[in-house]
């Protein structure tokens, strides 16, 4: 066991095991003292944290594989620093356990550059199934998501194009719960309505919000 553990080519995996023991330790601290995964959680894009943000059909704004990707592991749906501790934990017992079935069969242990990344292939899905569990049975905020019919008849901002007929634009818009959505939007109309513009979302064909120029200057994004 030792000699398995102390091998060169099993480092990475010891580090690894270690820095899950020192973040399990913090995440115990954080349920104790709070505020720490609240922190950890904001460094993370609003697409994986906001529900209603990736429910308004934003792939073509900030979708993405790495997005994806990280959304299959769960990643903001689950404390990033809790999936940290189990991908640690996952990722370093597969190697171990990986390099002590190679050494068993061959009497030598994989280089690290061979072993590392099929640990890694190795731990995704059983990292996501663990995610899931902890999901289903972790507490979870009242949701705030809403359908994208919700934000007709909401003031937005044209935060970057020019929105045309046609010719669709990035809105920014608020929901009833103060929570910033940004929408892919045409006028509906003639009108050119550039970056800066003030826009009523009027009508939605699909992902496509329809906008007019704001008719009031009283009501405001």
């Amino acid at each position: 066991m030792w000699e398995l553990i102390n091998a060169p080519q099993n480092l990475i995996f010891g580090v690894a095991i270690a820095l899950m023991l020192l973040l399990g330790l913090l995440e115990i601290l954080s349920l104790l003292l709070g505020g720490v995964n609240d922190w950890i959680d904001g460094l993370l894009p609003d697409s994986l944290t906001e529900p209603a943000h990736a429910e308004i059909g934003v792939d073509a704004v900030d979708g993405g594989a790495l997005i994806r990707f990280l959304s299959w592991l769960y990643v903001g749906k689950v404390p990033l620093l809790m999936l940290m501790v189990v991908f640690l934990a996952v990722f370093g017992l597969a190697g171990f356990i990986l390099q002590g079935m190679v050494h068993s069969l061959s009497g030598h242990y994989l280089s690290a550059w061979l072993a590392v990344p099929a640990a890694w292939f190795a731990s995704l899905p059983l990292v996501r199934a663990a995610a899931a569990g902890l999901y289903r049975i972790l507490p979870k905020d009242e949701t705030t998501a809403i359908t994208q019919d919700e934000l007709i008849g909401r003031i937005g901002t044209v935060t970057t194009g020019t929105a045309r007929a046609g010719f669709a634009a990035e809105v920014r818009v608020r929901d009833q719960h103060g929570q910033q959505h940004y929408v892919m939007a045409e006028a509906d109309g003639d009108d050119a309505l550039p970056q800066g513009s003030t826009v009523l979302l009027v009508a939605r064909q699909g992902n496509v919000f329809k906008v007019i120029a704001n008719p009031n200057d009283k009501m405001v994004d």
